[in-house]
């Protein structure tokens, strides 16, 4: 059995007319390629954690799990490399939309906020510094393509792609995992930044919460305990392999193939650390 799609971490089978099965690999990119080393048991790290996440919200809104044990799935997939990695999904029709709820002023936005920009429609008001926690969290949408840079967009636009109803639905339902989720994080000391999210609709037309939800690939984890207004936190997830992927350019290029065992050894860190302090 082949995949139907494979992209930077994951790998999509068409097991039935009603059904996928969605794989988490161990690899890892940066800087929109495709490393060629991997990261020990990442995978089995994000579908986990992703899987705790959507059990803990799905009163809040449906999601697109069917089951994570191997024994339920096609026998293609009952070995030991597809166990903790591999789950069995609803088959949706996926908007092509993701929505990412902000609490901090970071990344993109902090970008945007320092060229005195407005960020997808949203205009702070003056006087925040880097990763400073915002007054009220704001969504920020962007079109998903194939290929390259998603592209951030404003809300109006989505609103007369999906229409207002259908809009307001999406964002409240982000807002409302943002802080059920982001409360329970910070009980384990961990600060949620930001979050991404991704909705299909079922043949009934139904919302349905789907992809990935609160890793460390789709959230910024900061630890509350370091955590400073001014300065970049320190976060779980493989920012740690990028900085060294920065510092470590050689005439401008990157050096994909020769990052360093220990580099990879506390990205591995990271990424179990992550799990652990939210679901141990």
């Amino acid at each position: 059995m082949k995949p139907i799609y494979s992209g930077k971490v994951r790998e999509i089978y068409d097991v039935s007319d009603k059904q996928l099965v969605i794989v988490a690999t161990d690899r890892i990119s940066a800087f929109d390629s495709i490393l060629p080393v991997q990261i020990k048991g990442k995978g089995k790290v994000l579908n986990q954690l992703s899987n705790f996440w959507f059990g803990k919200t799905r009163d809040i809104v449906p999601n697109h799990i069917i089951d994570d044990r191997i024994e339920t799935m096609p026998s293609f997939f009952q070995k030991e490399y597809f166990s903790g990695r591999s789950v069995l999904v609803k088959k949706l029709n996926m908007l092509p939309y993701e929505f990412v709820v902000r609490g901090y002023l970071f990344g993109s936005m902090w970008e945007a906020y320092e060229k005195g920009e407005s960020f997808c429609g949203v205009k702070l008001r003056e006087g925040y510094r880097l990763a400073q926690k915002l007054e009220q969290p704001v969504c920020t949408p962007a079109f998903k393509h194939d290929r390259g840079h998603d592209e951030y967009v404003d809300m109006q636009e989505i609103e007369n792609k999906l229409g207002s109803e259908r809009t307001k639905k999406i964002v409240n339902y982000c807002f409302e995992l943002y802080k059920t989720c982001s409360e329970y994080a910070l009980s384990r000391g961990l600060i949620i930044a930001d979050a991404k999210f991704e909705f299909g609709q079922d043949e009934n037309g139904q919302l349905i919460l789907a992809d990935e939800i609160f890793t460390p690939d789709a959230s910024r984890f900061w630890d509350a305990e370091n955590y400073k207004v001014g300065i970049f936190p320190e976060s779980y997830d493989k920012q740690f392999l990028r900085d060294w992927l920065l510092a470590n350019r050689v005439v401008g290029k990157f050096q994909f193939d020769k990052i360093s065992q220990d580099v990879l050894m506390r990205t591995e860190q990271l990424y179990h650390e992550c799990l652990n302090r939210l679901t141990k």
